[in-house]
């Protein structure tokens, strides 16, 4: 069900764009603003990755220059028997993590530094597997063409509305609820396709790791870190905010109303039900699979051992 929601949201976002562009345009409006949103979606197919990359001065790292989380990453991947995508790190404070590319052949894993500070091995690996469920569900591209198109309609109305025949253009009333309603529209389209996508990659996510509540532990780290740590390159570039796995913009006091995640708590409280339901307790131990129980992350087998990260 989650699917078709996700593509009627997506077709209505569409249908969305050439309203817009009939309303500003007629007929050959609405063509032209159909057109347009095929062109933004085939450079955000193309480039969506390279560019969020670049936007946080990601560097690319390998199984020398990081190599437990390479390996974490590796191994993962093949419990998700999908492709081994590039694993980046990010020089930032905040705890945080995203998944970027145009599908599973073509995509990159991020972590920042200051997730790997704060989170066990464990809890770092329920991360990384719930960004293997978004790149394994193609969310990394539905989320890019998403935030590509909900972009594109504020721009379309500013261009309508500037450059338009008068002929065509609406009046003055109109074109004014039309620069609001508009974007306001698409931002909570895109808002509901994020919140959609992010339950279901905590699902599959804790089926990946084989532990849902070291995912859940994570998250109410992240949270708590995202609360006080400030992500300055998320802030100045907000339009990457809907890739992280919580909200990096919170930090910076924004208004939570418009939040493309869903509520943290809902999310721990849903992937401690499907513990439950695997059999598995608040508390369970143990390091996934043997590369953990290696390493110095985890500790005793808690999975609460935070790990000299750096």
């Amino acid at each position: 069900m989650n699917y078709i929601r996700t593509g009627m949201l997506m077709a209505g976002l569409t249908a969305l764009f050439g309203a817009v562009g009939y309303l500003l345009g007629g007929g050959s409006g609405m063509l032209m603003a159909l057109g347009f949103a095929a062109v933004t979606n085939l450079f955000s197919y193309w480039n969506s990755d390279r560019l969020a990359l670049a936007a946080h001065n990601a560097h690319e790292v390998d199984e020398r220059s990081a190599p437990e989380l390479y390996g974490m990453v590796r191994d993962l991947a093949a419990r998700a028997n999908m492709p081994m995508p590039r694993v980046y790190l990010i020089d930032e404070d905040q705890p945080n993590a995203f998944a970027t590319g145009r599908n599973p052949q073509n995509a990159a894993v991020a972590a920042t530094t200051g997730i790997m500070r704060t989170l066990s091995y464990e809890e770092l690996a329920g991360v990384m597997a719930h960004e293997l469920a978004h790149i394994r569900n193609h969310d990394t591209l539905t989320m890019t063409i998403t935030a590509t198109m909900a972009g594109a309609i504020s721009s379309l109305v500013t261009f309508g509305m500037m450059f338009g025949s008068r002929e065509n253009r609406p009046n003055v009333i109109v074109q004014i609820l039309l620069s609001i309603l508009a974007p306001l529209a698409a931002m909570v389209i895109q808002m509901a396709i994020s919140r959609s996508r992010e339950y279901e990659a905590d699902k599959l996510g804790g089926e990946i790791v084989g532990n849902p509540v070291w995912l859940a532990d994570a998250l109410a780290k992240i949270a708590g870190g995202v609360a006080h740590i400030p992500n300055e390159t998320a802030e100045a570039k907000p339009a990457t905010a809907h890739m992280f796995i919580i909200n990096p913009l919170t930090g910076g006091g924004m208004d939570s109303l418009f939040s493309t995640h869903p509520d943290t708590g809902n999310r721990i409280a849903a992937l401690m039900e499907q513990a439950r339901a695997m059999g598995i307790g608040a508390h369970a131990g143990g390091g996934f699979m043997s590369q953990a129980a290696q390493s110095p992350w985890s500790g005793s087998g808690s999975g609460h051992q935070p790990g000299p990260w750096g």
